[in-house]
């Protein structure tokens, strides 16, 4: 005979068996209550019940005796069948869950998709199942509504306001690249079928509950910013004004620590597009229009009736600077997405390349012929792994990710087909912004430079040129990421020095190409400065014109790259096509000396 002990002390809620029962090992004797919860006494072997010591409503202490289990013989091999689960049947209390997620599925709204296909563009959740590898989402904050329950049903807000009008949630991107680990991303689009994208209360909280945990995991932060700002319908908050929110100051904080992505389509105004502003990249389709007040606050402001696509199109904010990639819709705007973050996310062990020979051959022997940089830039480059930034503003600048050996790499260059290379206001502002991207994630800086120096005249005064072009060197005396400069043709001056972080022992390496030439200013104006006497005292025309072109030759063998490297201003003059073996040789040199990543450093918006 057993004895049948209370396992911890609580109340006799129910008795499952009576004095003469028959149990095998599993069968439930009495149900005990302690802290709230049941507590099931079973019976751990066969036998009949002989005693109960207890009733319902009893209060026993831990191992109190209950009652006695007497073993009888006859049912010593007859043991307990396991109850068979129907492993697809569907509880209630799940069943009631699923239904209210399907609410928000794009299926069950076929209404609001309708309208969207009106549109000719894609729902929230389509993006981001074509942004994530398959399966690889999951989503925060899905049963949230609008916080409008004071006016409306909340059976309306669920069909109505799914997800409070914001898909959020944690999925993985190129994880066939670089694994699993390495694919995580914080990801949140706008669901313009709810409420044209606002941003609501709930919307505004679960923003922050992704951008804390992006902030603690150190997920790259990838956002749809389709929407018209701030929703003034919730009804369900007692705050007057609600500024303390702190949404955009916890996306401001993420920069320099996780790289953060905008993608854009349609129309995004106000806090959504503020979230635009502060991303590291901004990638929009060409019918897109980013404003910082929509035509409402426009008109309320007494500044006239404009349509919403006047308001900031595309082709406008390209060439301001604020967008960094224009595609044609939002399926190549996920592709650009994830082509960019795969700059961050690591090195690629399958690369090709052009023939290398063929950059002998780039730039033109008449030192005063233009040519096409992006060419030598593609040439170099890995095969098809050049993503150009911002190329409609600061056009005289390229700024561009690329991968050598697979390697990710930023990129710098001057473009001579514009200013001849001078480097202007916004030239200066966007490669002084690149480089912070660059330090803020380690990742190594080539510069091609050939520049002749800073845009000079009163025009370009107005800019702020004087302020804007030492950004240069600012951020290039901050740099932890190396730099490796190539001067391609011209090193003149402030502008060379601008474009190698300083001066020319600043980069890990400063190699030149045979055609380079280097001077503290273009050749044919020093000339024209140095030696004005000498020039205005030759009368004749041709004579002063031979001179001229005589006194260039002299300062040109002078300031030519074998002579440069002859007094070791510069680290070597190399055959072109050894460009990438001085870039990866550079890269293993310096890769030992990377920052750690607990020290951030911030990209400014700008």
């Amino acid at each position: 005979m057993a004895n049948i002990a209370a396992p911890m002390q609580g109340t006799i809620v129910n008795l499952c068996v009576g004095v003469g029962d028959i149990v095998t090992p599993g069968d439930p004797i009495v149900v005990l209550e302690a802290m709230k919860m049941e507590h099931i006494v079973s019976a751990d072997r066969a036998g009949r019940i002989s005693a109960l010591h207890v009733k319902a409503g009893d209060i026993v202490a831990s191992g109190a005796a209950i009652g006695f289990l007497a073993r009888d013989e006859t049912l010593s091999a007859k043991t307990r069948a396991d109850a068979t689960i129907d492993l697809d049947l569907v509880r209630p209390d799940l069943a009631e869950i699923g239904a209210l997620h399907a609410l928000g599925l794009d299926a069950n709204r076929p209404e609001a998709i309708a309208r969207r296909r009106k549109s000719g563009r894609r729902t929230a959740r389509e993006n981001i199942a074509d942004l994530c590898d398959e399966g690889a989402f999951v989503e925060y904050g899905a049963l949230a509504v609008a916080a409008q329950r004071t006016r409306r049903s909340l059976d309306d807000l669920r069909r109505s306001t799914p997800a409070d009008g914001l898909v959020a949630g944690i999925g993985g991107v190129n994880g066939a690249l670089f694994g699993a680990d390495a694919a995580q991303c914080a990801i949140m689009a706008y669901d313009f079928t709810v409420l044209a994208g606002t941003q609501g209360f709930l919307n505004h909280k679960k923003k922050d509950r992704v951008l804390h945990l992006a902030r603690d995991w150190r997920l790259p932060t990838i956002i749809f910013t389709e929407g018209g700002g701030g929703r003034p319908g919730d009804t369900d908050i007692l705050a007057p004004t609600w500024l303390e929110m702190t949404t955009f100051r916890d996306y401001a904080a993420l920069s320099g620590v996780v790289p953060r992505i905008a993608i854009n389509a349609g129309y995004s105004f106000a806090g959504n597009a503020a979230l635009v502003g502060l991303s590291d990249v901004v990638i929009a389709t060409e019918d897109s229009s980013i404003g910082m007040g929509g035509p409402a606050m426009i008109e309320g402001g007494g500044l006239g009736v404009v349509a919403p696509n006047e308001v900031g199109p595309t082709a406008s904010q390209a060439s301001a600077g604020v967008v960094d990639l224009v595609v044609k819709d939002e399926t190549d705007g996920v592709d650009a997405a994830k082509k960019y973050l795969a700059y961050f996310q690591g090195a690629l062990s399958h690369w090709d390349c052009a023939d290398q020979r063929m950059l002998r051959h780039l730039i033109p022997e008449n030192r005063m012929r233009v040519y096409d940089v992006r060419n030598i830039i593609d040439t170099m480059a890995d095969a098809g792994s050049v993503l150009e930034l911002r190329r409609a503003f600061g056009r005289g600048m390229v700024t561009a990710l690329i991968r050598i050996e697979g390697r990710p790499f930023g990129l710098i260059a001057n473009d001579p087909a514009y200013l001849a290379g001078a480097i202007d206001a916004d030239g200066a502002d966007k490669a002084a912004r690149f480089l912070q991207l660059c330090d803020a994630f380690n990742l190594p800086v080539v510069s091609l430079c050939d520049t002749p120096g800073f845009m000079v005249g009163p025009a370009a005064e107005k800019t702020g040129l004087v302020r804007k072009v030492s950004r240069l060197f600012l951020i290039g005396a901050q740099m932890r990421t190396p730099m490796f400069t190539i001067v391609l043709r011209k090193g003149y001056g402030l502008g060379a020095q601008g474009m190698t972080g300083g001066h020319f022992h600043a980069p890990a390496f400063t190699v030149a190409w045979p055609t380079a030439e280097f001077g503290t200013m273009g050749l044919e104006g020093s000339v024209r400065l140095g030696f004005k006497k000498e020039l205005e005292a030759v009368s004749d025309g041709d004579a002063r014109r031979a001179l001229f072109q005589d006194l260039v030759a002299q300062a040109y063998e002078k300031g030519k790259a074998a002579n440069a490297a002859a007094f070791l201003e510069i680290d070597a003059v190399i055959d072109p096509r050894d460009t990438r073996h001085w870039l990866s040789r550079g890269w293993q040199a310096t890769r030992r000396g990377a920052p750690a990543a607990s020290s951030p450093r911030f990209v400014d918006s700008w």
